[in-house]
């Protein structure tokens, strides 16, 4: 059975309904294997954990809310 792991931050549980249900169908539809034998696994890891150039991204976060309101 063909497996799929994505990381990511926090989300709704329609968005992991949603990102399961098309990205399912896309690796689906890409290896022409059907979308019964996939399972999907979101592992959601908070903000403070995830790092881009060396800022985490919560704070980029924080960043962005701040120069798009002074804007």
């Amino acid at each position: 059975m063909p497996y799929i792991s994505i990381e990511c931050g926090p989300l709704t549980a329609p968005q992991k309904q949603a990102l399961i249900e098309q990205v399912t169908s896309a690796a689906a539809e890409a290896t022409s294997i059907p979308k019964q034998f996939f399972m999907v696994c979101v592992k959601e890891v908070p903000d403070s954990a995830f790092g881009i150039g060396g800022r985490t991204i919560d704070r980029i976060k924080a960043e962005y809310r701040t120069d798009k309101q002074a804007l």
